[in-house]
């Protein structure tokens, strides 16, 4: 929670992730007003078990990651919104690092960094290097069209002002809204900021993102947003 009667809302996006919810939803309790999980239609029991730990529960309409911030938008009570992933890889105890850039006046939008902060994931195998060149080249493509230095573009991390996330004017269904919300906070003069964050492999299950399946919605999004 901020120290400056800022009120925090917590959004976890889920689907199918009951295994590793509960542990997610008990180290992030200390640090927001509210906790949100937007459900993209479970077939496990995961928003039952949102419901017992006291999270507010809404459904997506079963579109993807970038459908369920979306509708979180529209639904969170705070004046900061923190995104973080329920799969375990991101650090709940980051979570001040996030607001207190916003709290300082410092950034309207500040993303957690794994390039700064070290993962445990993003390494390995043919698939992680070729998410994490890819992941590179978009961060630069996005350094060189608005001048920043960024160090990535994205970690579902994040903690954002609620005027800004709605202001933004998100389309994104999948997890290309990451990088549109950074092109679209830039490209509207928002102020980006980033605080270095580990990243760890998710606990249980498997990774939701097939890198084939979406690498021409990554490209596609990364010009349409970077030019038009």
């Amino acid at each position: 929670m901020s120290d400056n009667n800022i009120h925090v809302s917590l959004v976890i996006p889920t689907k199918n992730e009951a295994e590793n919810l509960e542990e997610v939803y008990r180290a992030c309790e200390p640090y927001g007003d509210e906790i949100l999980v937007v459900d993209g239609h479970s077939t496990d029991n995961t928003r039952e078990l949102a419901e017992q730990l006291g999270a507010r529960v809404i459904l997506d309409n079963g579109k993807g990651k970038g459908d369920g911030i979306r509708v979180a938008a529209e639904h969170v009570r705070g004046d900061i919104v923190v995104f973080i992933d329920a799969d375990g890889s991101h650090v709940p105890e980051d979570i001040p690092k996030l607001v207190a850039m916003i709290d300082r006046d410092e950034a309207d939008h500040v993303s957690a960094s794994r390039l700064m902060g070290g993962s445990s994931e993003l390494h390995g195998g043919f698939d992680e290097f070729m998410r994490l060149m890819g992941s590179s080249f978009i961060t630069a493509c996005i350094n060189w069209r608005f001048k920043v230095s960024l160090s990535e573009s994205q970690n579902g991390f994040r903690a954002i002002k609620t005027e800004v996330l709605r202001d933004l004017g998100l389309v994104e269904n999948i997890t290309t809204i990451e990088q549109e919300m950074i092109m679209k906070s830039l490209k509207k003069g928002y102020r980006m900021g980033e605080v270095p964050s580990h990243e760890h492999a998710r606990k249980f299950g498997e990774s939701k993102i097939k890198l084939r399946k979406v690498a021409f919605r990554y490209v596609y999004t990364l010009i349409k947003y970077l030019f038009f």
